[in-house]
């Protein structure tokens, strides 16, 4: 199955490449006994449904109630992906050929003790090649009922492809085929509908939010085991696990490949969240896993159902957070908001005003914490809704209004409507070497930027101290810098101004506008009481 798409935020923990989907890709498995308790042993005793009072409540000496009132709602997803053999199938049914076929030969696949198998085999490709089937894939996850119809929660990630669908339940060996009514990849939530007429028992999505140290019990199907129960408490609130700007709740409740879609239950027999992913070096449970929360499934699922998609609003922008440099430079009391780095050509933004290096520091009245902050607050907004978008511009608040848009489907694609041109060819002029300024106080070398038809746009880095904030925030020789505190530059003087106004003005640091290679970016560079 595929791993959630990444954005361009990146997760604190650096977990991008340790999260794994917990859905199945099946391997032998080992059981090892440990020995079995004698129906004579105290532990055997029956305390289901039995609680205990304590001076916060009463907390259950087993969760044996709260398993046999979930298990029958939670379901195992088996998904197949036939890579495209039904689809040619249906070819071969309706007479189509394909490119094998119209060229009207293709070799056949000989045993090695055929008298002929040698001679098919030497001869060169353009006599055609032994036709290749397509390769069938299976996997398996989990999910569970939430209406009495037959709807079921999963994960995106595990019926993504899927060219057949089927669902069973614990206590019941019976395979229900199962259609796909809507994906969301930003939440790698699913909606499936099992095809029955029977009436199924659900799951309610939790009301109240999770605190951390709360009860949490996963239910699922790992390693295709089947419903499979473990405990744990919620450990933390509102993780960033670098898949977008929505948080998670982490659990510590074992959870491994094939749980995926399965729900997270607290004390109520209710929904606080659905597993999606774990946080592993080796691919199994080290008590780290992460659960789309109940009140982000509620939202989805309700799009989902009723019309197959999730709409969000769209403002057109990218961003990066304000850290304190970044503050600094374009004249903020305290680091908050979200700084414009690019504006989306014909975009919500653009058609309103909103320009590069504007900061964003609130929505309809609401502070903006940091750019994922800014993403939720806009996702959670339709589409075409007006909002007043309150910037930092030029050491000044200015309100504008913003008529949202629909969040593309590719808003990777949306983003390089701007056509920029990074070509690196040469010009006429290769072997003549551009005189270089030092800049002391950024800790940088600079020259003319030399990009073929581009010459002369920017100013080029040829050097950076090592010792240096700029090299700390990511700075290199090749880098272009095009804009100082929001003016152009096209030569290393117009750098030097900019830096000596930045000072006049008693900041600590310059925001330069960046590009490499075909990425443009603000930086925040610390200057230095060193003369350049």
């Amino acid at each position: 199955m595929r791993l959630p798409r990444r954005t361009s935020t990146t997760s604190p923990y650096k977990i991008a490449s340790r999260i794994a989907p917990a859905s199945l890709a099946m391997a032998a498995v080992a059981v090892v006994g440990f020995g079995l308790l004698t129906p004579s042993s105290p532990a055997l005793a029956d305390t289901a449904g039995q609680t205990i009072q304590t001076p916060f409540g009463n907390a259950p000496i087993s969760f044996a109630d709260i398993v046999d009132k979930v298990k029958p709602a939670v379901v195992s997803v088996s998904v197949v992906n036939d890579g495209g053999a039904s689809k040619l199938a249906s070819n071969d049914k309706s007479g189509k050929k394909g490119d094998k076929g119209e060229k009207g030969f293709t070799l056949p696949d000989l045993p090695p003790d055929h008298p002929l198998h040698d001679f098919f085999k030497n001869l060169p490709k353009e006599f055609g090649q032994q036709e290749q089937r397509p390769k069938i894939v299976q996997g398996q996850g989990s999910g569970f009922v939430i209406t009495p119809d037959g709807y079921v929660v999963t994960n995106n990630h595990v019926i993504d492809g899927a060219t057949k669908i089927q669902v069973t339940f614990d206590n019941d060996d019976t395979k229900y085929d199962a259609k796909l009514i809507g994906t969301d990849q930003r939440t790698d939530i699913a909606v499936i509908k099992i095809e029955s007429n029977k009436t199924f028992p659900t799951l309610k999505l939790a009301e109240k939010e999770s605190r951390v140290g709360d009860w949490a019990l996963a239910v699922g199907n790992p390693f295709g085991l089947g419903g499979t129960v473990t405990a744990g408490i919620v450990s933390a609130l509102a993780r960033d696990i670098g898949s977008g700007p929505y948080d998670y709740l982490q659990i510590d409740a074992a959870v491994n490949r094939g749980n995926s879609g399965g729900p997270t239950v607290n004390i109520n027999g209710e929904v606080i969240g659905v597993n999606t992913a774990i946080f592993s070096p080796s691919g199994g449970n080290v008590g780290i896993a992460f659960a789309v929360p109940a009140k982000t499934v509620k939202e989805v699922v309700q799009q989902l159902k009723a019309g197959g998609t999730v709409n969000r609003g769209w403002l057109g922008v990218k961003i990066q957070n304000v850290d304190e440099d970044t503050a600094a430079s374009v004249g903020l009391a305290d680091a908050h908001g979200a700084l414009v780095s690019e504006v989306t050509p014909n975009g919500p933004a653009a058609k309103s005003g909103i320009k590069a290096q504007d900061a964003i520091i609130q929505v309809n009245g609401e502070k903006i914490a940091d750019s994922r902050d800014l993403a939720r607050k806009i996702a959670e907004l339709a589409p075409d809704t007006s909002v007043d978008v309150k910037v930092w511009r030029n050491n000044a608040e200015q309100t504008i209004k913003v008529k949202l848009g629909l969040f593309p489907k590719n808003a990777e694609a949306a983003m390089k409507g701007d056509n920029d041109d990074d070509s690196n060819g040469n010009s006429d002029d290769d072997n003549a070497k551009p005189s270089s300024v030092e800049l002391s106080q950024l800790g940088l070398t600079l020259m003319p930027a030399r990009t073929g038809k581009d010459a002369g746009e920017g100013v080029a880095i040829a050097e950076v101290d090592p010792s240096s904030d700029a090299a700390q925030k990511g700075l290199k020789p090749g880098d272009v810098i095009l804009e100082v505190s929001g003016q152009t530059v096209g030569s290393p003087d117009d750098v030097l101004s900019g830096v000596k106004k930045a000072q006049d003005l008693k900041r600590t640091a310059v925001l330069l506008h960046i590009k490499s290679s075909d990425q443009k970016r603000f930086v925040a560079v610390q200057i230095s009481s060193k003369k350049g």
